[in-house]
């Protein structure tokens, strides 16, 4: 392939991401013009229209849009192997850009941000804390922390530590006033913290296993909140019963701030997992995080 070959290709797969020939042509330092003669004589040598083209947006063909699929991924690899050649013999650096659960982040990277920043001070993490599920690969992250239940079938994942396992927790004075479910169906004479996904209409139900099997229990309160942290600390202050994991409770039950209950009825689970595609894994920072990771979990 002809170094004008590649670049028209470069011109295509910018014009296709931006959705518009001015932002892409400001991406790629070109003018406009120039860039609309690029993806013409793209289109001559193919002999197939790539865009549909009006005055307020320009869309991909179908043929477009097979290209932009089979091509992405492609110059995705070439880069990352220029790069990673580039790399080599240096000390690892760039950014990585991770999306993370929040329980997950508590758990597990934020007790490390501190030594990885000390060992390896040229690569930069930009971190999302989201409790919300996102495609990594159009969002353009280089991994994420998130839970086994909900791991995409082609990312490499490694598991962060050793399984969880729910927990019911309520504090001193609300269990003092109110007392403690013995079953989860007394659950529903209690007032209860609900939780709900971010992006979701209902609150999540909350999960327990018996004789085998698994089974949700929709509970009801005074509270609905969309982050963890808001519900722990609400159960710490008394409003009322709480669904979290033992992990990130267990300092509280130590300390005494939150009682557990329903124990019995609660069950390990598929913990949290470092995931990212498989071509990431040829970035030198990435290898190095992943190998921190396996290092200090």
């Amino acid at each position: 392939m002809r170094g004008s070959e590649f670049a028209e290709l470069q011109a295509f797969l910018a014009v296709a991401e931006q959705g518009s020939f001015v932002r892409a042509a400001e991406a790629l330092q070109v003018s406009p013009s120039a860039l609309s003669q690029t993806i013409k004589g793209l289109e001559a040598r193919l002999d197939v229209r790539l865009f549909h083209r009006t005055t307020r947006r320009v869309g991909l063909s179908q043929a477009g849009e097979r290209l932009l699929a089979r091509l992405k991924p492609a110059v995705e690899e070439v880069e990352a192997a220029v790069a990673d050649a580039a790399e080599l013999g240096e000390r690892p650096q760039g950014r990585l850009r991770l999306h993370a659960f929040r329980v997950g982040y508590q758990l597990y990277l934020a007790p490390l941000l501190a030594r990885f920043a000390e060992a390896y001070p040229d690569i930069e993490l930009d971190l999302t804390l989201d409790d919300q599920p996102v495609d990594m690969i159009e969002a353009g992250f280089d991994g994420a922390i998130r839970l086994g239940e909900l791991l995409e079938q082609d990312m490499i994942a490694m598991p962060l530590g050793a399984t969880l396992r729910h927990c019911v927790v309520a504090s001193p004075a609300y269990v003092k006033r109110h007392g403690k479910p013995r079953t989860p169906s007394d659950l529903h004479r209690h007032r209860c913290i609900n939780w709900r996904w971010p992006g979701q209409m209902h609150p999540y139900q909350w999960e327990f296993h018996r004789d085998g099997g698994w089974f949700r229990v929709a509970v009801h309160g005074p509270l609905i909140v969309n982050d963890l942290r808001a519900m722990l600390e609400a159960a710490i202050n008394g409003v009322g019963i709480a669904f979290t994991v033992d992990a990130w409770a267990a300092p509280l039950i130590r300390e005494g701030r939150l009682v557990t209950m329903l124990d019995e009825w609660c069950a390990p689970f598929d913990g949290f997992y470092f995931c990212y595609p498989r071509q990431r894994h040829h970035l030198a920072a990435m290898r190095t995080f992943i190998d921190f990771l396996k290092r200090n979990g």
